[in-house]
């Protein structure tokens, strides 16, 4: 099954037709011995994905889930947790946490730009944490946080760092056994979903936790939720031939599959091919006149969010490229009408890319915007050859 249109969206991304034939196979029992080694699999696969000795869950449901499994099983109500925030998927946290009962406190860039270290470093100083959160890559304005910078100074206060890697993991690294300046100054947990970089359709919560996050749940006793709560599912995931809640058996056969085409790409390799493709849309987008939010030394390597030249109408934009077969998401909040969206990510290709870049141009020439398709075309293969990447 061939996709029919370039979905270049934030995600969902597009599919692989090996991942459809996996989620096309016959429908098993999920406790069929034939998909729990199949499930068995995965988890292990995931594992590997984040290379941690903790524990990981796979279940059913969406990013948000997984962040609310994330803060829920290791923050209390009354304690107090940090949002670094840069933009509308980081801001999320709040809410989220405030309906446990958590205190919040947030740091908030402006969009298109990081959070000041130095004020995340006062931060924790000033007040005790329990935890951090940190969103690799912001889906809203196409900002990447710097792992490196944040992790050492959250570390060093005594809080958990909770990354929110819904739109980076399986194309940036978050390796949970990375020890970030001293030896036990690693990412406590991780959390994503299924439709961005790891390539297939949406419907899978997934959250890593190092040991130091388990104690922090060990903790805590009771929590206030039934189905977030991995004591839960802790035996499903050691034997999935057990049973809490029934797994989506057809996409854990795709989700299998595709993590069997993530590791085997290996990820220095592939954050390499996602660092060539942001840089190179983008560039190709600036001979356009068209502006990335995010500066090129802060900007994400899946997704861009584009501020429209002069002139230009989004909803026709829009519509003009779906007419041409590649969809792409509009800009949210303030930015909405003024912006686009465009996912570089997962198992895009960059013939896929080269093809928006044109399909893009056409859409600009239909509101008599003047633009050079071959130049922008020309521009964005050279930064393809120049990484030496290969779809």
């Amino acid at each position: 099954m061939k996709n029919k249109e370039l979905l270049l969206v934030p995600g969902p991304t597009p599919v692989m037709d090996e991942i459809y034939d996996a989620l096309a196979s016959e429908t098993r029992g999920h406790t069929d011995s034939r998909f729990v080694e199949i499930f068995k699999n995965a988890i292990e696969n995931t594992k590997k994905l984040f290379n941690t000795d903790g524990e990981v869950y796979v279940v059913a449901g969406s990013g948000t889930l997984a962040m609310e499994m994330a803060i829920v099983n290791t923050i209390t109500k009354g304690e107090r947790l940090l949002v670094i925030s840069h933009g509308y998927f980081g801001d999320r946290f709040t809410p989220l946490a405030k309906a446990f009962g958590i205190e919040v406190d947030v740091l908030q860039s402006t969009w298109g730009e990081r959070v000041d270290a130095q004020l995340v470093e006062e931060a924790v100083k000033a007040k005790s944490y329990k935890a951090v959160t940190i969103t690799h890559a912001d889906t809203s304005t196409g900002v990447a946080s710097d792992l490196d910078t944040l992790i050492p100074i959250i570390k060093a206060s005594g809080a958990l760092v909770i990354v929110d890697g819904v739109v980076a993991t399986a194309a940036l690294q978050e390796d949970m056994s990375k020890a970030y300046g001293k030896e036990n100054y690693k990412i406590d947990i991780v959390l994503t979903g299924s439709q961005k970089a790891i390539g297939i359709p949406p419907g899978l919560a997934i959250v890593a936790f190092s040991q130091l996050a388990l104690a922090a749940r060990e903790q805590i006793g009771n929590v206030p939720a039934y189905y977030a709560d991995i004591h839960n599912w802790r035996n499903i995931m050691a034997n999935p031939a057990m049973y809490f809640a029934t797994p989506p058996v057809n996409l854990i056969y795709a989700y299998d599959v595709a993590l069997q085409i993530v590791l085997g790409e290996g990820m220095e390799k592939r954050e390499a091919r996602h660092v060539a493709y942001g840089k190179a849309v983008r560039t190709a987008l600036r001979s356009y006149g068209m502006t990335p939010l995010a500066k090129e030394e802060v900007a994400a390597p899946t997704l861009s969010c584009i501020l429209y030249p002069e002139g230009v109408d989004d909803g026709k934009f829009r519509a003009s490229l779906a007419s041409r077969g590649v969809i792409v998401a509009g800009s949210l909040a303030h930015l909405a009408g003024k912006a686009f969206r465009m996912g570089h990510m997962g198992n895009a290709t960059s013939e896929m890319l080269e093809q928006a870049i044109i399909a893009i141009g056409e859409a600009l020439q239909e509101q008599n915007i003047e633009v050079s398709i071959e130049e922008a075309k020309k521009v964005f293969l050279q930064q393809i050859e120049q990484a030496k990447v290969k779809s």
